[in-house]
């Protein structure tokens, strides 16, 4: 049983686990901040400072703050938001790093001579 926790706990694939959550987790600090101190407050200047953590709903006397569950969809969707575009654009380096194209080799005269004989031959002409 060791031995098989051995082989399993130093796969590569734990390993680059491990890294993709430490990452991950780097990230999303970098997200929420970019959402709490660059979107957020542009979007309430936009739409006048709009603050829904507040929000109650007095249902039988009892007041239910829905206003946070809400405040934290908008937050969701624009943190999800802000990571499409940011995936978005690096995939679009990426794209373009794979769009370089090798030179083609440089065919010799005698190759080159042979090849269009055999597409003569090909299509049943004569030489």
């Amino acid at each position: 049983m060791w031995k098989d926790f051995k082989e399993f706990a130093f796969q590569g694939n734990v390993f680059d686990l491990a890294v993709a959550v430490v990452i991950g987790a780097a990230f999303g600090k970098i997200v929420s901040s970019l959402v709490a101190n660059i979107i957020t407050p542009v979007i309430g200047a936009v739409f006048g400072g709009i603050d829904l953590s507040h929000l109650t709903a007095p249902i039988n006397g009892v007041n239910i703050p829905f206003g946070e569950f809400v405040q934290s969809i908008i937050d969701f969707l624009i943190i999800a938001f802000v990571i499409f575009m940011v995936v978005r654009l690096l995939s679009k380096f990426k794209q373009k790093e794979e769009v370089v194209e090798e030179a083609a080799p440089e065919i010799n005269p005698q190759e080159a001579l042979l090849t269009e004989i055999r597409d003569l031959l090909k299509e049943g002409k004569s030489l």
